[in-house]
């Protein structure tokens, strides 16, 4: 494995939903729970970037992960990563974001196997997780936090088969289809 460590992003706001995705309950275990669990399956180092008000409810959840707290979530996603990488260091990751749990154990080896920036993609739709190379965890911490990953990193895009890997849990319908599929997301 090339790969050794992850960096689950938890820091948003959950605007939207109106309540934190990271606890959200399906399948008896909260969304943070069901990603931490792959990456550590897989034998990655949990870290997650989080905000104040959910680092006591994550740690007492995920109690072999680092915990970061992002003081500025409002930036984003490159803004978490930015923490992340302020604690853990730079070299290649997956990065994983705690709203989308999609993807499948094999899709995870899979990303752990490669050594330039990647992405799953599933009918020609990219998803996550995201394996970043260090070239590219060199750009992001040069990029200014609020600047969406996307401007900065161009995964190579991996074709896979994961059938639910573009579920995005943002709205209380998301979170409804979530629970339809749970049983699914267990056994892939």
């Amino acid at each position: 494995m090339l790969i050794n460590k992850s960096v689950i992003l938890a820091a948003g706001a959950s605007e939207r939903l109106g309540v934190p995705k990271a606890l959200i309950q399906a399948g008896g275990m909260t969304l943070i729970e069901r990603v931490a669990l792959i990456l550590n399956e897989v034998g990655l180092s949990v870290n997650i970037v989080t905000r104040l008000s959910l680092v006591d409810s994550i740690r007492e959840l995920i109690p072999y992960a680092k915990i970061i707290v992002n003081p500025n979530p409002e930036h984003g996603r490159t803004g978490s990563l930015q923490c992340a990488l302020g604690i853990i260091g730079d070299g290649p990751l997956i990065m994983a974001p705690v709203d989308r749990p999609g993807f499948s154990k094999s899709t995870l080896e899979l990303l752990c196997q490669k050594d330039e920036t990647a992405c799953p993609i599933r009918k020609e739709r990219g998803g996550h997780p995201i394996a970043i190379s260090s070239k590219d965890i060199g750009a992001i911490l040069r990029a200014e936090p609020d600047t969406p990953l996307r401007d900065i990193i161009t995964p190579r895009r991996i074709e896979v088969e994961d059938p639910h890997l573009h579920l995005n849990v943002d709205t209380r319908e998301d979170v409804e289809l979530l629970l339809k599929v749970v049983s699914d997301l267990d056994n892939h």
